[in-house]
């Protein structure tokens, strides 16, 4: 239990911490000078901590834009769009549609994009923006009509806020980057500052030391000897 006097009133909390230090309120009661209660509950504060290795990626349901053609362009999209069938998940966020950044990196994981399907693995895009901007956004820009994945909108910014990359002064998503196991566990993260864009060979460089599931040393490419493989003929 917490009590806290701010602004001539007081704030009696009974609080539940959580194994990862978030904690939700389960009741709060105000006190003031005139002795009116007023009491909430399950009101919820998440720290801004992203999401990291080893942990479970959380649960969603979104819409995403999967297509331009008319009558085709939504579909719903969950946690297991990928764990259900056995594969790797790649689902990487940016800032906001419509931007200079952005498409370069969109486009640029389109193009490489049989190269993650080789890899038995499902890639996702992301953002902040509903699923109308998102189309718009396809229709709009040459690069973007023809992508090979889709564009999950995260309207609510629910996911975004869980994964712990919600910028907090203009509540658009960082520029992250999720590798997922097919258990639906965190592999690796990675979360860029917003003007930079990030490689996408890394990615599928770092998904291909993952799958290896052996010792890999620094600029490890998919073909070279593993430090496993080194060390067992010693």
């Amino acid at each position: 239990m917490m009590i806290i006097f701010y602004d001539q009133v007081y704030y009696i909390c009974i609080i539940q911490l959580r194994p990862d230090r978030s904690f939700s309120y389960l009741s709060i009661a105000c006190l003031r000078k005139n002795h009116h209660y007023i009491v909430k509950k399950n009101k919820s504060h998440m720290p801004n901590r992203v999401l990291s290795i080893g942990e479970k990626f959380p649960a969603f349901k979104k819409k995403a834009v999967v297509s331009i053609e008319k009558g085709k362009e939504f579909a719903e999209l969950t946690e297991e769009v990928g764990t259900a069938e056995g594969k790797w998940t790649v689902m990487f966020w940016w800032p906001k549609d419509f931007t200079f950044v952005c498409p370069t990196e969109i486009a640029e994981f389109s193009k490489k994009h049989s190269e993650f399907t080789d890899r038995d693995t499902v890639l996702i895009g992301a953002s902040t923006d509903s699923e109308f901007v998102h189309a718009a956004w396809r229709r709009d820009h040459s690069d973007l009509r023809d992508l090979k994945f889709p564009m999950l909108a995260d309207t609510s910014k629910s996911l975004a806020e869980e994964l712990g990359i919600l910028d907090s002064e203009e509540k658009i998503a960082y520029r992250a980057t999720f590798i997922i196991d097919p258990q639906g566990i965190v592999r690796w993260v990675s979360v860029y500052d917003l003007n930079v864009g990030r490689s996408v060979q890394e990615v599928i460089r770092v998904l291909d030391a993952l799958q290896t599931d052996e010792l890999c040393p620094c600029n490890w490419k998919k073909g070279e000897e593993t430090l496993t493989t080194q060390l067992s003929l010693n």
